[in-house]
């Protein structure tokens, strides 16, 4: 069994915040695997279904970004997880927009979801990286993140939630690496960037 984890903000206000991407990204999970309908619970909304075999839980905290470690651990307690049967989904300033990166453990970089979920739960789950660029000056970070895509981010976005979630199954049989280049191969087919590199075209 597998826990994946959207992290974001709850509420109408925050839905189409770059800091949401997280939950975009599961929400697409759970529409294009027919899982089963949200219900609250572990101070968030889970959503139930399978890939590849594997039953998963989708996790989406309501606890706002900073305390997601709360709703975190709730849920790998009732389930009796290990942090490596752990998955979660985070905005990610470090990477051009529209990249994807996968790594277990590290660093938190300043991400105040991760911050609080590694307090709860230790380190040693798979972060899955959501590019959404940087804006370039470290003092506009907290504005960009609780702002909304823009009109022209749109296309990038919902393409790489539907790559992610095509490819979803992957990280639940831990191919990783291979699940990271399947959604570069599918952004770099939809025009999204070249074929050397770089953000979102």
């Amino acid at each position: 069994m597998r826990l994946i984890v959207g992290l974001g903000n709850p509420g109408a206000k925050y839905a189409h915040n770059r800091h949401n991407i997280g939950f975009m990204a599961v929400d697409e999970i759970a529409r294009r695997h027919g899982f089963a309908p949200w219900r609250r619970r572990f101070q968030g909304e889970t959503s139930e279904g399978t890939l590849e075999r594997e039953r998963v839980v989708l996790l989406k905290p309501t606890t706002f970004m900073n305390d997601s470690g709360r709703a975190v651990q709730e849920a790998a307690n009732f389930f009796k997880l290990a942090a490596g049967e752990i998955t979660v989904f985070q905005d990610e300033l470090e990477l051009p927009a529209a990249k994807v990166r996968v790594k277990v453990g590290g660093g938190i970089a300043g991400h105040n979801g991760l911050r609080s979920i590694s307090s709860h739960i230790g380190n040693d789950y798979r972060r899955v990286r959501l590019g959404i660029g940087h804006p370039g000056i470290k003092d506009l970070v907290h504005s960009y993140v609780l702002a909304d895509f823009a009109k022209s981010d749109r296309p990038w976005v919902e393409a790489l939630c539907e790559a992610v979630a095509d490819n979803a199954g992957l990280l639940a049989i831990d191919r990783d690496s291979t699940f990271q280049n399947k959604v570069h191969l599918a952004m770099q087919a939809k025009g999204f960037f070249d074929k050397e590199d770089g953000g979102a075209a």
